[in-house]
């Protein structure tokens, strides 16, 4: 059995991102004069990257801007948010003996996310994970966000890798779309960013920390994946 790729989602699956990101987000609020919105609520606003956030944050409090607005407001975010990207953000306990187990099992490993490619490696570089990962793909890479597969496709064909070898673990409904749009298994942890409760996302398996990952990664190289 050939060891299979394993392609991560990076906030809420990867790092504990949110708590920079909420920092940042309450801080361009505060200078529009709205109120923070409170940590255990934005947590789950993490993920569709900066735009989402802040969009999601003023239809919380019933404020509309103009386009333009929103991009000058997206510019603040992450021109502050890149000077802050490893304040507080840590790596999910286990992370690190995980992705040991997996490249010592011949795994490839890779990141598909929605952050900007350039913010996923400033974090991924403070926190000296980079060189973990042969592909690190963000919004920007290929001009597509989840849950579009082409992003996970786009990812695979640049980590020279093919569809069939690929496993996905993310924490979102937009991950476990990806994957199954691409015909990829999809392995959901239960500690990250959503909404939708984990047993509701339809993932082919779920785990509640990264001590189960290696087994799980394996177990599923060996079933087929399931198709929405």
């Amino acid at each position: 059995m050939l060891a299979p790729i394993v392609v991560f989602d990076l906030d809420g699956t990867l790092v504990d991102t949110a708590p920079d990101l909420v920092a940042t987000l309450n801080r361009v609020l505060d200078d529009l004069g709205l109120p923070s919105v409170p940590y255990a609520e934005a947590r789950n606003m993490v993920g569709g990257g900066a735009r989402k956030m802040i969009e999601r944050a003023l239809t919380a409090e019933d404020r509309s801007l103009l386009p333009a607005e929103i991009d000058r407001l997206v510019e603040d975010f992450i021109a502050h948010y890149a000077n802050h990207i490893a304040d507080r953000s840590r790596p999910f306990e286990g992370l690190e003996a995980a992705l040991d187990q997996l490249s010592h099992r011949g795994c490839r490993l890779a990141v598909c996310t929605n952050k900007l490619e350039w913010l996923a490696r400033r974090l991924l570089d403070a926190l000296g994970l980079t060189t973990r990962f042969v592909a690190i793909c963000g919004a920007d890479t290929f001009g597509v966000q989840k849950p579009d597969p082409e992003l996970l496709r786009r990812t695979l064909e640049l980590a020279g890798e093919c569809v069939r070898d690929a496993i996905m673990v993310g924490d979102s409904i937009n991950d476990v779309a990806m994957g199954k749009g691409l015909g990829v298994a999809v392995i959901a942890v239960d500690y990250g960013y959503t909404e939708i409760p984990v047993l509701q996302l339809g993932a082919d398996r779920i785990i509640r920390d990264l001590a189960e990952l290696p087994k799980a990664v394996f177990e599923l190289a060996r079933t087929p994946a399931r198709t929405t």
